[in-house]
């Protein structure tokens, strides 16, 4: 009986002082990117944005395109 109470859960305020402590500890270590690389990068997201873009449009046109010569509709 008197290991039960000698093996004593911590407290729930230490779990979360714990908790927390650790987050800081991994904010520390995160490394920010500069302005330049971030100005890179979203230079390289719009460029995929573009050109997916432009893909997805042609795909529409084109199966239209291919929908009106099975269908023989006079519409374009």
């Amino acid at each position: 009986m008197a290991d039960k109470i000698a093996e004593k859960k911590p407290n729930v305020f230490q779990n979360i002082a714990k908790f927390f402590r650790g987050c800081k500890s991994e904010v520390k270590k995160i490394v920010w990117p500069t302005p330049r690389q971030t100005f890179k990068n979203m230079g390289v997201v719009i460029t995929v944005i573009v050109i997916i873009g432009l893909f997805v449009f042609g795909l529409d046109r084109g199966l239209y395109a291919l929908l009106n010569l099975v269908m023989n509709t006079g519409t374009s």
